[in-house]
């Protein structure tokens, strides 16, 4: 053959690699498939060459099981493939985990002023770095500058793309080729396996750890300073406690010994807050503007942990250090972009009113939120989610207890209400609620909760869509006597 077109038994080239009816009777060519009503509407929603390709995946799968296919059947199969193929992998969810800022599922929600801030940005130009008043070219960290200042009281701020990346910046600005001093306790490793002495490597200073596990004495790092300390270094502790004989040197009191020997503190807060979280019934971390009087030359925090942003890391203290940050060419690299920077102005601007800020940002929502209202909510799902799983298990309201995440407050819990899902009958229980869990998670929009003392917990706290998670389950199918994979 002179072309790879084969022909169809009306006479109409067909797509290459297609079938012709005479070879397969029982099969339609591509071409055929093609002209069907359905098809034509795949190729107005996906495109002509995706949508023949999956006309061709569709016949070829009929060909390869030895099955029967009418044209309209290979279009049907090719729309089910487009839409599983243009489906967004970064799915919703809905976090019934008991964990606020869960960091598997994106941690902070933003306030509804930061998302629209952030659709201003990406619909519009915006003077990102342009200095409107003077008509030439300005600084993006001047977006941010004035209410970070405002918040904490410090002398200067910038900020990167995530609290990792400010440390490192800042160790490297500060230190590298030098030694920088930090307690043996502190030295903690973050999530996926992520360590503070491997950030600390890859700013090119040299480790200098002082003290035991459990304490460290103002005389230890007394002791290690010699003419290459180049920074103090303290750690907060954000995910784990240290409990019982144990020994820290207080903020305070290192920034008197940096001070003494001419040399920067660094307090690295990890999660940051610039409000205290006693009102929320947990026990307070160190706010920003905190660590910053009790001497710290530099703090370093996060953007979408406990700010209740989206994911940066700030620095923020000493006019003159900050200068020398904003000069070190790894900046650039680790800066944020408009989108970013539009939610994160959003979001501090919030702060400015702290009367408002449990109604406003989604954080401080679930935080404060009262167990009468989510045992309200329990009651008004239990119903819904009950006549959804038939007989084959029982629903009951269950006390939980909810816990900030993302390294904030990690020994506290908040008391807070779920619905447990429990097997009923002989079947067994581990594989019912693995599979029931599976089912949940392969709803439309996921819902993520928790297997405990042999129940799936669906923890309630962080629910607001009430409506929208009902309407969800509409999807949900449990296999008959296990709790399979959801289908419809």
């Amino acid at each position: 053959m002179a072309r790879s077109e084969l022909t169809s038994n009306n006479g109409a080239p067909s797509e290459p690699g297609s079938t012709t009816p005479e070879a397969h009777p029982h099969l339609p060519s591509v071409h055929v498939a093609a002209q069907t009503a359905l098809a034509c509407r795949l190729a107005e929603q996906y495109g002509r060459k995706p949508t023949m390709n999956a006309l061709r995946k569709a016949i070829a799968d009929a060909r390869t099981e030895k099955r029967p296919l009418t044209q309209d059947e290979a279009a049907e199969a090719a729309a089910c493939h487009l839409a599983a193929a243009s489906a967004s992998k970064l799915k919703t969810v809905y976090n019934l985990t008991g964990t606020i800022l869960h960091t598997n599922l994106g941690r902070a929600l933003l306030a509804e002023e930061a998302v629209e801030a952030a659709n201003r940005a990406m619909r519009n130009p915006v003077a990102l770095e342009y200095d409107l008043s003077g008509g030439r070219r300005g600084e993006r960290d001047d977006i941010i500058r004035g209410l970070l200042c405002a918040l904490t009281g410090a002398e200067d701020a910038t900020l990167v793309n995530n609290n990792a990346a400010a440390v490192l910046l800042t160790l490297n600005t500060l230190a590298a080729g030098r030694s920088v001093i930090v307690s043996r306790g502190e030295l903690i490793e973050i999530g996926g396996a992520f360590r503070m002495p491997d950030i600390m490597a890859s700013a090119g200073v040299r480790l200098t750890e002082v003290g035991t596990t459990n304490r460290t004495h103002l005389r230890d790092y007394e002791g290690a300073i010699g003419p290459e300390t180049g920074a103090l270094l303290k750690v907060h502790t954000s995910n784990y406690r240290i409990e019982g004989f144990t020994k820290a040197v207080p903020a305070r009191e290192l920034s008197a010994l940096a001070k003494k020997n001419n040399i920067p503190l660094v307090d690295d807060l990890g999660s940051g807050t610039l409000v205290g979280l006693s009102p929320f019934g947990l026990p307070d971390e160190p706010t920003v503007s905190e660590a910053l009087q009790a001497g710290a030359d530099l703090v370093t925090f996060s953007g979408d942990k406990l700010l209740g942003g989206p994911q940066a890391g700030f620095v923020v203290g000493r006019r003159d250090l900050i200068e020398k940050i904003n000069k070190n060419p790894m900046k650039r690299a680790m800066r944020a972009d408009k989108i970013r920077l539009a939610a994160i102005e959003a979001t501090l601007r919030l702060y400015q009113d702290p009367d408002r800020l449990t109604e406003r940002l989604p954080t401080y929502r679930a935080l404060a939120r009262s167990l009468d209202d989510i045992r309200a909510c329990a009651d008004r799902l239990l119903p819904a989610v009950a006549a959804k799983l038939g007989e084959d298990f029982s629903v009951s309201i269950a006390d939980c207890e909810s816990q900030v995440g993302s390294g904030a407050a990690p020994t506290a819990t908040l008391p807070s209400l779920g619905l447990a899902v429990r097997p009923v009958g002989a079947q067994s229980a581990g594989k019912a609620l693995g599979g029931l869990a599976a089912a949940f998670r392969s709803l439309p929009a996921p819902v993520v909760g928790r297997v405990k003392d042999q129940a799936l917990i669906f923890d309630l706290r962080c629910l607001e869509d009430e409506a929208g998670f009902v309407d969800n389950l509409s999807s949900l199918d449990i296999e008959e006597g296990a709790g399979g994979a959801a289908r419809k």
